[in-house]
């Protein structure tokens, strides 16, 4: 009975030994290093080609001739379609027959002014028969223009049969097909889209609000499309639009970025996820992140305070025993919104508190710069404490306020 007892038991404390082994003064370091880090803002936009014209017809009618399809290369100026042109050329006949019609009256006209005016002269009518026949002639003069503007017309609504291409380019779209009917009575329909040069592409992206400000006209731009997706395209940031996009309350601004494509794999309409490069330091002191958001323990804090303890002589009466958010204050006097703490441990095991100013992050790794020195490459710095709760300190987009410790 008494050997069956005997193993739970010692099982037991071999448990509570080993609790007490992984207590709370086993931490997890991370080191202090020297390196780059770039900081970014991810979205998500379509490419599309630069120097795009949709092109149009002023006038309705039929399409006689289609001329260009999707994808052929075209000059400045060439037929693309035509038209039905003969109500077109039925209209110009009746404007210059009316042109003719106000060509006549209007020598009538003139020749009517002439003979009144010289009848007044030798006193045969009044002077009001001689007005009549002033306004007769400028009524004329007037019909005159009106007919002639009406051929000008007529002749442009002609040569409107005819599409040509105002660029030279490519065909990106084409929507008409022989014997369709387009009208242009309300709104100028698209026959095709032409694109100037697919050489440069552009990137509509949607930067959300809480980021539209990190990014400006000229900050470099990495981005990737679903069809080649190890493979990394440049770009360069060439306009933010102020007008914003509202949808299902969330607010984005759009942010044109042109990129080179020389090589004409990427094509309009893709998808692209884009990486804005608002930040980007060289050189720098870079620790974990977990390290700046280090939650110390209450024995991380009595530590501390008999570590300082012992290297400060004690003042007279008791001493108050520091929390966690008064040893924060007394390890960085000064600490601001950028102003941050690093745990470490010195020479003799003791725990000490490093004040440090936080710069750009990855959400990986930060950078920081001591206060007040005490911080050099290859120092430990104490990211865990066993014993406190663990949190998801991994790379995340956006992490500490968009790149920013506190910020």
């Amino acid at each position: 009975m008494s050997h069956r007892l005997a193993a739970p038991a010692f099982a037991l404390l071999f448990v509570l030994a080993a609790c007490r082994k992984a207590g709370p003064d086993k931490y997890e370091y991370g080191e202090v290093t020297r390196g780059d880090i770039t900081n970014t803002v991810s979205s998500t936009g379509t490419t599309e080609p630069v120097g795009k014209v949709e092109i149009g017809t002023q006038v309705s009618g039929s399409v006689e001739r289609v001329l260009a399809d999707f994808n052929d290369m075209v000059e400045q100026g060439q037929l693309l379609a035509v038209l039905d042109t003969a109500p077109l050329a039925a209209a110009l006949r009746d404007a210059e027959a009316g042109l003719a019609r106000a060509e006549a009256q209007q020598a009538q006209a003139a020749s009517e002014q002439k003979r009144k005016q010289e009848l007044f002269d030798l006193g045969l009518i009044s002077e009001s028969e001689l007005e009549t026949a002033v306004t007769g002639a400028a009524s004329a003069r007037a019909s005159l223009l009106s007919a002639e503007a009406a051929v000008e017309r007529a002749g442009t609504n002609l040569g409107y049969a005819f599409i040509r291409s105002p660029i030279a380019g490519m065909i990106l779209d084409r929507s008409i097909e022989p014997g369709q009917t387009v009208a242009a009575s309300f709104s100028t329909p698209t026959l095709f889209v032409v694109v100037e040069d697919l050489a440069k592409m552009r990137i509509l992206a949607l930067v959300d609000e809480s980021d539209i400000g990190q990014v400006d006209s000229g900050i470099p731009v990495k981005f990737t499309v679903q069809a080649y997706p190890d493979r990394e395209f440049a770009g360069t940031v060439t306009q933010v639009r102020l007008q914003p996009q509202t949808t299902s309350n969330v607010v984005n601004y759009t942010v044109v970025v042109e990129a080179e494509n020389d090589d004409g794999v990427l094509l309009p309409g893709m998808t692209a996820t884009v990486d804005f490069y608002v930040e980007q330091r060289q050189g720098v002191l870079l620790v974990p992140s977990t390290a700046l958001s280090l939650k110390p323990t209450e024995e991380m804090v009595e530590q501390l305070r008999k570590s300082r303890a012992g290297r400060q002589p004690d003042s007279a009466g008791p001493r108050p025993r520091p929390d966690s958010a008064s040893a924060a204050n007394t390890a960085s006097p000064d600490a601001g919104a950028d102003v941050g703490r690093l745990w470490c441990l010195d020479e003799q095991g003791r725990l000490y508190v490093v004040p440090v100013r936080v710069g750009a992050t990855d959400g990986r790794n930060t950078e920081v710069t001591p206060v007040r020195g005490g911080l050099k490459e290859g120092m430990k710095v104490v990211t865990r404490a066993s014993g406190t709760p663990a949190e998801d300190h991994g790379p995340r987009r956006g992490g500490f306020g968009g790149g920013v410790f506190g910020r």
